[in-house]
């Protein structure tokens, strides 16, 4: 028997969320079984935890897209019992069953090895967010961007992949801005290597100018919606925008495709579910090497299964700053 966060949902919609005890006989098929030690929060979490968003279609089901455990017993000669592993995506937690239990089962094929040089618990300190934070900072420096080209706008800062595009960045050398809609999270902010804080009302709606001055040499965008629309305006020449969320909404309300066509900016889509296994050891061994430990921990909030349906309901709202770690067995 093991400990999980079951959600179910009635058939007049009342959703539940509660610990029980089940069964290993409860875990969907698959080829390796994990004692989980750690997983997180992030937005779609927060869907998940829910029952909103439609990411879940079948109840009663545990959430949780990432987690980093031990491998108990495995049917694929890649991994062996006593193995530490990280999962992020493939739609585990939504789909199939996820992090937020004491044990989980899933394909090989959806397992990374934990990296030599990071913990557990780190790892999911990191998580998807953090993951696709260092997707989107290898996919701007893969177009070109350098710290010598200028300054790079992260938005959402205060969030979790903000948070680790912010801590990514300003290690590397970039001159980091942060936008985010509360004040309040200024100083947490320039701990993380921000140099300048802008508000988000300044770039929350779009002036109706096809270009704007050219400001921003990248951009790390977890917000969408309008704010996308603005911040392409003035990107310089031959810039790129990494796109990794749509908090601010899915609709590019006032975008055109002139700083496309006159300054020929970059739009790159940054997909942290499907990549393939390769790029998710290069992204985590990046991780390793250019996400700052002290600034990670600095991010941290630590939680317990029994929190997560409040935290849940909290990041839906945009109510949790930096990165939710997840002790399942606590």
């Amino acid at each position: 028997m093991f400990k999980a966060l079951l959600v179910d949902k009635a058939e007049d919609g009342t959703v539940s969320q509660t610990i029980e005890e089940i069964g290993e006989d409860r875990l969907p098929e698959g080829d390796v079984t994990v004692a989980v030690a750690y997983s997180t929060l992030n937005y779609k979490d927060g869907l998940c935890v829910n029952a909103t968003g439609g990411l879940v279609r079948n109840f009663p089901h545990v959430p949780g897209i990432d987690f980093a455990g031990t491998v108990e017993d495995s049917s694929d000669p890649r991994y062996k019992p006593g193995d530490k592993v990280v999962l992020t995506g493939w739609r585990v937690g939504e789909a199939h069953w996820g992090g937020y239990a004491q044990k989980a089962r899933v394909k090989a094929d959806w397992l990374v090895p934990l990296p030599p040089g990071l913990s557990m618990k780190q790892a999911m300190a990191v998580g998807t967010a953090g993951f696709t934070s260092m997707l989107a900072v290898m996919a701007l420096e893969d177009h070109g961007l350098r710290p010598e080209n200028g300054p790079v706008l992260v938005t959402g800062a205060a969030g979790g992949v903000g948070s680790v595009a912010t801590a990514i960045l300003a290690n590397r050398g970039y001159e980091v801005a942060g936008v985010t809609g509360r004040a309040d999270q200024a100083d947490y902010l320039k701990d993380l290597g921000a140099s300048t804080i802008i508000p988000r009302a300044e770039l929350a709606e779009p002036s109706g100018k096809p270009l704007e001055r050219e400001t921003w040499a990248g951009c790390v965008d977890a917000v969408g919606g309008a704010m996308l629309s603005k911040v392409l305006t003035q990107m310089k020449y031959g810039s790129s925008v990494a796109a990794v969320g749509l908090a601010g909404g899915a609709a590019m309300t006032g975008a055109t495709v002139v700083p496309f066509l006159l300054r020929g900016v970059n739009l790159l889509g940054i997909d942290s579910v499907m990549q393939p296994f390769e790029n998710r050891q290069r992204a985590w061994q990046r991780i390793v090497e250019d996400l700052p430990m002290a600034k990670l921990e600095a991010m941290v909030r630590p939680a317990t299964l029994s929190e997560l349906p409040k935290l849940g309901r909290d990041i839906l709202k945009g109510q949790v700053k930096g990165r939710v770690v997840v002790d399942v067995n606590a």
